[in-house]
C-alpha cells in the first residue's frame, strides 16, 4: 500500500548497474568470429554425433554474388569459441556455390543443400547488365553429404530434381535457367520426414535483384533412413503450379518452416510490403493457408518486418523463437524503400526476437524483445541459427564481412516463453504514488519509467514527471513524449499515436513503461502490454538517441506537477526493464 505522499526506496546507482567496463552480450563485437576468407553469409551449426559444433557457411574473397564464392565448413570442439580452419565442400576455383543448408540424420550423417551453377553461366537476362553478371542463384539445387562429422565431404554432388513452376516458365529465361536459394536449416519431421523451405524467382533485376519470388518446399520421406543417395526421394511443394505469396506485393522469399505438436507445419517468410508473412500446413506442405501477414497472436497486430530473414526455431522444450527487425508496416512505404535499389534491405539492427508457445495448433507471439545490436544502426545483423547445447542456447549471425556466435541470457528467453504476472524489484530505487516530490539520482545509464495513469483529457503540455534531466509530458499529438538532457543534448521521442492497441486512452486506468536502453541507445514505450511499433502512422515504434547524449543530472524531480488525471504507482528503475518484464507489471495490475 502506498502513501499519498509516497514512499521512497534509495539504493546506490550503481548497485543494478552494469560496471563501465563490463561488455553487454548483446552487442554482436562481444561474440566469438567464425571464419570466414572475406565475405561471410548463412553460418549454420548442428551438433555433430561426436559432441562438436559443426557450422557450414557461404563465403569468398569477395563481396555477395562475387566469382569465387563457394561453400565451407569448420569444427568448434568448445560450443562456438575457437573454431578449426575452413574445410571447402565445394572449391573457389569451381562454378559458384552457395547458400549451404545443413542437415543431420539420425546415423549421424551430415547433409548439405546449396544452389549450384552447374552450368557454369557467365552471364543471365537481366534487365541491368550488372546485375546479369551475378550467377550465384540459379542453376541446380545438389547435395553432399559427411560421414566422418563434417570432416570431409562426398567428392561426387547429387541433384534434386525439381519441376518448373509458373514463376520459372516466366522468369527471364522462360525456365531454361532456374533461380532460386534457400535459407536456414532443413527440419526433421516426427512423421519420419525431412523439409525445408527455399525461394523461386521469376524476373531477375531491377528493382532488388530478386524481382518476383515465391516459396517453395522440398521434402524427401526417405532421407533420414536411406544410404545410397541416388535412392532418396524428393517431393517439390506446395502442390500445383504457385508456391507461398505474399498478401501484396510480388515478393515472398526465404521461407523457412517449424514443425507443431500435431505434426502440422509452421512457415515464415519475408515480403516487401512491410510485413513478414507466415502459413500453416496440415498435410504434410501440400496445401498451405491463403497468404496473410504474421500476427502476434491468431487475428491480432501484425508483426512489422523490412525485406531481411525473419526466421523461426523451435526448441526441446516445444516453444519457439522469431527472430525479426520490428519495423515497417505501410509506413515504411517511402522514396528511400521504393526509389533505392537497395532500400528494402536495410534497418537491419538491431535483432529482436518473440518467444512463440502452441496453442490450439496456432503459434501465440510474445512482444519484442532486442536480441542483438551494434552501435553503428547501418551495421546489418541478419541470417541467425540458433544452437541449444545442454540446456544452453546460442545464435550466430553475420553482418556479411564477419560472422559471430553468441550465447544468449537464459533470463531474456524465460521472459518471452512465460507469461509473468510478478512486479520486478531489480534495479528499483523510487516507488511513488500520486503528486509530489522525489529524489533521483544521477544517471550514467538505462533507467525505466513503470506507472499507471488514468486522463481525464489528452490536452498537450501535462506533466508526468520532471527532473530538469528527464521529462515525461503529453504532446499535441496525444501520446506521452520522454525528453532527455544532460545540459548540452537532449533527445527525445513519444509513444504511439492514434488508437490502435498501446495508444494512450481517456477515463480508464493505463499502465505505461518508457524504457531507455542505453546499450543501444534505444527508447522505447510498452503501454497496456503491448509494445509500440509505430502503429499504421510510424514505421518505428521506437528510437535511437544520439550516443553523446551524457549522463542525466540528478536532483528532485517533480511528480505530476500538471495533470488532469490520476496517477499511482509510478517506479522508477536505474535499468532497462525488458519488454517482458514490462508486460508482466500490466498483467500484475494496479497495487
Amino acid at each position: 500500500m502506498y502513501t499519498r505522499r509516497g514512499l521512497l526506496q534509495m539504493v546506490a546507482a550503481s548497485a543494478a548497474l552494469p560496471a563501465p567496463h563490463t561488455p553487454d552480450w548483446r552487442n554482436i563485437t562481444t561474440g566469438a568470429v567464425i571464419p570466414d576468407e572475406s565475405y561471410s553469409d548463412q553460418p549454420y551449426v548442428v551438433i555433430t554425433n561426436d559432441g562438436n559444433w559443426l557450422c557450414v557457411l557461404t563465403t569468398g574473397r569477395g563481396v555477395e554474388g562475387q566469382g569465387g564464392q563457394h561453400i565451407v565448413s569448420t569444427i568448434s570442439t568448445d560450443k562456438g569459441k575457437t573454431w578449426s580452419a575452413l574445410v571447402d565442400i565445394e572449391p573457389a576455383d569451381g562454378p559458384e556455390a552457395s547458400w549451404v543448408m545443413p542437415l543431420k540424420v539420425p546415423s549421424g550423417r551430415i547433409y548439405v543443400f546449396y544452389t549450384y551453377n552447374r552450368d557454369n553461366l557467365r552471364q543471365v537476362n537481366s534487365n541491368n547488365p550488372a546485375i546479369g553478371r551475378r550467377v550465384d542463384t540459379m542453376g541446380a539445387y545438389m547435395f553432399k553429404y559427411s560421414d566422418d562429422h563434417g570432416r570431409t565431404w562426398s567428392r561426387e554432388r547429387y541433384e534434386i530434381p525439381m519441376r518448373n513452376m509458373r514463376i520459372d516458365r516466366e522468369n527471364t529465361h522462360a525456365g531454361k535457367v532456374r533461380f532460386f536459394w534457400g535459407v536456414g536449416k532443413p527440419i526433421v519431421s516426427q512423421r519420419g520426414y525431412a523439409i525445408f523451405g527455399f525461394a523461386k524467382v521469376g524476373k531477375w533485376g531491377d528493382p532488388g535483384t530478386m524481382v518476383e519470388s515465391q516459396g517453395c518446399f522440398l521434402r524427401s520421406d526417405n532421407i533420414l533412413t536411406e544410404r545410397d543417395p541416388r535412392r532418396i526421394r524428393w517431393t517439390l511443394l506446395p502442390d500445383g503450379d504457385e508456391g507461398l505469396r505474399a498478401p501484396k506485393g510480388p515478393v515472398s522469399d526465404e521461407a523457412n518452416l517449424v514443425e507443431l505438436s500435431d505434426g502440422s507445419l509452421y512457415a515464415t517468410y519475408r515480403t516487401i510490403d512491410g510485413y513478414n508473412c507466415h502459413a500453416y500446413s496440415r498435410d504434410k506442405g501440400h496445401t498451405w493457408t491463403p497468404p496473410a501477414y504474421a500476427t502476434y497472436t491468431p487475428n491480432g497486430r501484425r508483426i512489422k518486418h523490412p525485406r531481411a530473414a525473419n526466421f523461426v526455431r523451435k526448441f526441446s522444450n516445444g516453444k519457439f523463437l522469431l527472430w525479426f527487425h520490428n519495423h515497417g508496416g505501410e509506413a515504411a512505404h517511402t522514396p528511400e524503400w521504393t526509389n533505392n535499389r537497395t532500400g528494402y534491405y536495410r534497418n537491419r539492427n538491431p535483432g529482436w526476437i518473440c518467444g512463440g508457445v502452441e496453442r490450439g495448433g496456432l503459434i501465440h507471439w510474445s512482444q519484442p524483445e532486442i536480441l542483438l545490436y551494434d552501435d553503428d544502426p547501418a551495421i546489418r545483423i541478419s541470417y541467425p541459427d540458433f544452437v541449444e547445447d545442454n540446456g544452453r542456447f546460442y545464435i550466430t549471425e553475420t553482418q556479411k564481412d564477419v560472422a559471430r556466435v553468441h550465447e544468449i541470457d537464459r533470463a531474456l528467453l524465460d521472459g518471452v516463453w512465460n507469461d509473468s504476472s510478478s512486479v520486478s524489484r531489480h534495479g528499483l530505487i523510487v516507488e511513488h504514488s500520486g503528486a509530489g516530490r522525489v529524489d533521483l539520482p544521477r544517471l550514467p545509464g538505462s533507467f525505466s519509467l513503470d506507472f499507471w495513469v488514468r486522463f481525464k483529457e489528452l490536452t498537450p503540455g501535462q506533466v508526468l514527471l520532471d527532473s530538469g534531466g528527464i521529462t515525461l509530458t503529453t504532446s499535441d499529438r496525444f501520446t506521452l513524449q520522454l525528453a532527455l538532457n544532460d545540459g548540452q543534448r537532449t533527445a527525445a521521442w513519444d509513444s504511439d499515436p492514434g488508437t490502435h492497441p498501446g495508444t494512450l486512452r481517456v477515463g480508464q486506468w493505463q499502465h505505461v513503461a518508457a524504457i531507455v536502453d542505453a546499450a543501444p541507445r534505444i527508447i522505447s514505450f510498452v503501454i497496456d502490454g503491448e509494445f509500440n511499433d509505430g502503429g499504421a502512422v510510424r514505421q518505428y515504434g521506437w528510437s535511437r538517441y544520439d550516443r553523446q547524449l551524457g549522463e542525466l543530472a540528478a536532483g528532485q524531480a517533480q511528480v505530476a506537477p500538471k495533470l488532469y488525471g490520476e496517477l499511482g504507482a509510478l517506479r522508477f528503475y536505474n535499468r532497462y526493464l525488458r519488454t517482458a518484464e514490462a508486460v508482466a507489471h500490466f498483467r500484475a495490475g494496479r497495487a
